[in-house]
């Protein structure tokens, strides 16, 4: 019975036209990948995987049900299922969602306000205070804000508002003062607030032992374009991450070129940008 329900489907599927079948499926696989990309190392990830997994198992043994008995109202309970499963989904993922209609609505550069001498200087500024707590070993995160707006996170620290300083960083992640612990926040040539709490990414979603500050930074780029710069204070070695992944044993040269490529060229680019656009108008 089971049998001749699977080779009846089969030859329903094979009456298909195979054009619209591998279409179909590229655009499904295209969806479920960008979601899966998308919600990597966020709580959601498993989640969804989950819902996936289950809907997929769930139609193809209804189909069988349906075809070999006949469960017509089965199948209408399904589809109200369905329907149930679609509104705790979006309670579920309402995080996810969130940085995803930000992610669309957020334009222009944290940048676009600061002239490119004062972000070269910025730049210089947070390789001096990263080498000097590297050779102190001295623990320390430095987030850097893009387009994607921390806003959130900043509120949940003391906001600083003061132009970047080596000086300042240093002072901030000082073991014993009263910022050192969490994360540094940097909206342009500006240190925006200090001992913010970040999201951690969930242990199961890394490789390897990594401790809270890594999994901080790997947390804030996931759910953002940020850029992080983790100091281990165990080893003082430097990390970076950046849209959630991590890479160790950053040299001055390489934390330059990162530093200078998203902060001081992505201004230039802003700039060029407003200005073709005010010509344009005008």
């Amino acid at each position: 019975m089971w049998i001749d329900a699977i080779i009846e489907y089969l030859k329903r599927v094979a009456t298909y036209n195979p054009l619209i079948v591998i279409i179909e499926l590229l655009l499904i696989g295209l969806v479920v990948y960008w979601a899966v990309n998308f919600l990597e190392g966020t709580r959601g990830e498993r989640l969804f995987r989950g819902v996936i997994i289950l809907l997929l198992a769930g139609s193809m043994i209804l189909k069988l049900l349906v075809g070999s008995f006949g469960f017509e109202r089965l199948q209408y309970l399904y589809s109200s299922f369905l329907i149930l499963v679609l509104i705790l989904a979006v309670a579920a993922f309402q995080p996810e969602i969130r940085r995803m209609l930000i992610r669309i609505g957020e334009t222009g550069s944290s940048f676009g306000s600061s002239s490119q001498r004062q972000l070269s200087q910025t730049v210089e500024e947070i390789i001096t205070a990263i080498n000097n707590l590297s050779e102190k070993k001295i623990g320390a995160i430095i987030v850097i804000e893009r387009q994607v707006a921390l806003g959130e996170f900043t509120e949940t620290g003391v906001r600083i508002d003061a132009q970047v300083k080596s000086a300042l960083l240093e002072s901030i992640f000082y073991p014993g003062g009263a910022l050192h612990d969490l994360a540094v926040i940097i909206h342009g040539d500006r240190v925006a607030a200090a001992r913010v709490q970040l999201p951690l990414a969930e242990i199961g979603t890394v490789k390897g032992v990594l401790g809270s500050r890594h999994r901080a930074a790997i947390g804030i780029t996931t759910g953002s374009d940020a850029f992080a710069i983790v100091v281990s204070e165990e080893t003082g070695i430097v990390s970076i991450a950046e849209e959630g992944k991590l890479d160790r044993h950053i040299t001055e040269e390489g934390l330059r070129k990162r530093l200078t490529n998203i902060i001081v060229d992505t201004a230039g680019i802003a700039a060029r940008f407003k200005k073709h656009k005010t010509e344009t108008q005008a």
